[in-house]
């Protein structure tokens, strides 16, 4: 494992020694038993991050050993803060059916013009492909491409990618985000912010509805949030599914990436100006561009397994409605070992993501049980496979532990930043649910303020597990420490930020550093506990704002409690 440059992050936090230590002391409390002030434990926090992103865990991919000995020790820890057992079989374990797929060696893609090969997939420099298909052998055989500009079919916003086109055993071939963000233009989707239609999620899956026999997203960064490494490194090596009915036979053969450049000079040997083609997407008038010139063959051979991985849970019963739910939910998984990656490090530890989070809702749990249980239940879920596409997530919301309608609303702790102490909070969404105005009343108290997530053309408000319980219509709030550093300004912060995004965000250097300033996870942390603890005292139950997507479904849950 390559050792991390402590000395050279450290100087690039700007953090001292002696800050670190100090931050550390000061939100450390003497004794917590029976204190209703219970609070955030720095050091506990270190131990438990710092555990969960150890090489001992191998990068905790779902169902690997590692994966399941992560599990099994934030189930260790949920007991040992207090909580109460809440999964099957009088344990903290919710099972979760996976199917892990891994493209062999052998597998093929490229695309060819006139017999020549234009594109070759098989290394992942320029191209990276599976399939969703539970066969142990998936083919395409010359399917013409397509331009389909932003793959979208959204009848609310009047845009339809496909209108007028059969694209059956065709190659859909498309850009990354939607729209708004190649126009800015605030009317159009919903401008800078990216939807669920520019998610490659819903890509691949309107792609599938439309028929056609393969799909690839063109991959480019500033639209797409990060750089080709992150795919190319998230799509290698095993990869988990939730068991579909079908098998995956109602997905096209082929889902894939390309980089922009590599798509430029593929449809360039046909004649056609990707620049222009893009400009054209961005417009209600345009048209899906056919390259018949351009032929797609795959073969995809790979290795199927039914596998079973595990959401954690307990529970802290409340004392006069323990029928109502306040919940805390991270994601405990990451990326496991690369078996492609060239460097000496093939372990993706996810300290930040999402060993933070997880640790977040533990300490959260014990402080609660120090304080004494709120008048409502608090239900704590650390869920798996949320790096696969918000698996364990979306698991939990079909098969709720406890009654979705009865849940009062939900908390998301995701990938906090080791930044120190700021003045600000970002809101995920911001404007979605009352949530916010809890978390700005806590926030108020400390002298704080709201901001809205500084990147929404990143689309992570689709990208991490509260999405899973909202589009069912509970209400949640996904909050992270904000950029504006208690004495190095907003500067630092954003520079911070980006940092971690361009350099360690799914990479190998995701790893814990006992240099890091944990006071901004300290400060966040106890604003989760105080503001969870807080409403599951209460009798409110917060809703979505009006004209927001989930407030119907919220309603119509709430009419049938």
């Amino acid at each position: 494992m390559t050792t991390f440059n402590c000395t050279r992050f450290a100087s690039s936090l700007l953090v001292s020694s002696a800050m670190f230590l100090a931050a550390c002391t000061a939100s450390d409390p003497v004794s917590n038993t029976g204190n209703p002030e219970a609070a955030s434990s720095a050091s506990d926090l270190s131990r438990r991050i710092e555990r969960l992103a150890s090489d001992a865990f191998e990068g905790r991919a779902p169902s690997t050993p590692g994966g399941r000995a992560a599990s099994q020790y934030i189930a260790d820890e949920m007991a040992a803060a207090g909580l109460a057992p809440i999964g099957e079989d009088e344990t903290y374990f919710q099972s979760v059916e996976l199917t892990a797929a891994t493209v062999l060696p052998d597998s093929t893609m490229s695309i060819s013009n006139a017999g020549l090969k234009v594109l070759d997939g098989n290394n992942t420099e320029n191209a990276v492909f599976w399939t969703k298909r539970l066969d142990e052998s998936v083919t395409v055989e010359d399917s013409e491409l397509v331009f389909v500009g932003y793959g979208v079919n959204a009848p609310e916003y009047g845009w339809n990618d496909y209108a007028g086109l059969d694209v059956k055993d065709k190659t859909v071939v498309m850009l990354v985000n939607d729209p708004g963000f190649a126009t800015k233009d605030e009317a159009l989707f919903k401008g800078n912010s990216m939807t669920y239609y520019g998610r490659w999620t819903y890509k691949y899956e309107e792609a599938a509805r439309q028929g056609a026999a393969a799909a690839i997203v063109i991959h480019e960064t500033e639209p797409a949030s990060y750089g080709w490494d992150v795919v190319s490194g998230s799509w290698t090596g095993e990869q988990y599914d939730l068991v579909r009915p079908d098998r995956g036979a109602s997905r096209t053969a082929l889902e894939g990436w390309i980089t922009y450049d590599q798509a430029d000079s593929m449809f360039s040997s046909a004649g056609l100006n990707l620049n222009e083609m893009k400009s054209d997407a961005a417009s209600k008038d345009f048209k899906p561009v056919p390259a018949p010139d351009l032929k797609l063959n795959a073969v995809i051979n790979q290795m199927v397994k039914t596998t079973t991985s595990r959401n954690v849970a307990g529970v802290l019963e409340g004392t006069t409605h323990p029928d109502e739910y306040v919940l805390y939910m991270a994601h405990w998984d990451h990326l496991g070992m690369s078996e492609t990656d060239s460097g000496e490090d093939k372990i993706y530890n996810g300290a930040v993501d999402n060993a933070t989070g997880t640790a977040a809702i533990i300490e959260v749990a014990e402080a609660m049980v120090d304080r004494g249980a709120p008048k409502r239940s608090v239900i704590f879920v650390a869920v798996t496979a949320e790096e696969s596409g918000l698996l364990g997530s979306a698991y939990y919301g079909a098969r709720p532990l406890v009654p979705l309608a009865q849940t009062v609303g939900g908390l998301n702790i995701d990938a906090m930043l080791p930044v120190g102490e700021t003045k600000d909070m970002k809101v995920i969404g911001f404007g979605s649910s009352e949530l916010e105005d809890l978390l700005k009343r806590q926030l108020e108290k400390r002298g704080m303020y709201v901001v809205p997530d500084d990147k929404p053309e990143a689309g992570y408000f689709y990208r991490s597990d509260h999405i899973s319980l909202a589009k069912l219509g509970v209400p949640m709030l996904y909050a992270d420490p904000g950029n504006d550093h208690v004495t190095n300004g907003m500067t630092y912060g954003e520079k911070f930020a980006k940092e971690y995004t361009a350099e360690r965000y799914h990479k190998p250097g995701d790893e814990y550093d006992d240099s890091w300033d944990l006071s901004g996870i300290v400060q966040a942390t106890d604003i989760m506990l105080d503001m969870g603890y807080d409403l599951a005292n209460s009798d409110q139950w917060p809703n979505w704002y009006e004209g927001t997507e989930f407030r119907n479904l919220r309603d119509e849950m709430r009419k049938g409690k």
